[in-house]
């Protein structure tokens, strides 16, 4: 029962994540904690649309905030987000290379 209790908020995790805003999110926020402008900023994003982006990252544990003033400051709730979403993109990369190589094959 416990294993099907992890199974699906690892669900829930991944399907927080599969958004390319989510993701950038992500990569902004590698090694730094940023306030909501600053965020807005490096993604060019629409606030409105980002802000519903963050509230689900805080809500299924990706992110944390904290609140200074009138600014809210985000960041990653561990450094282990970042290493699984560099692991992911390795394996993106590996894909790519092959595909690559296949494709090198038959010119």
């Amino acid at each position: 029962m416990e294993k099907k209790i992890l199974y699906n908020m690892h669900a829930d995790v991944c399907k927080a994540l599969a958004h390319e805003l989510r993701i950038e999110i992500i990569d902004v926020l590698k090694d730094k904690e940023l306030n909501f402008g600053e965020i807005a900023k490096r993604t060019e994003v629409a606030k409105s649309n980002l802000s519903q982006h963050l509230t689900v990252m805080v809500q299924k544990g990706i992110l944390t905030h904290r609140k200074e003033g009138l600014y809210v400051y985000y960041k990653l709730s561990s450094p282990k987000v970042y290493k699984a979403f560099r692991i992911m993109r390795e394996v993106l990369k590996e894909r790519i290379h092959k595909q690559n190589e296949l494709i090198n094959k038959f010119k």
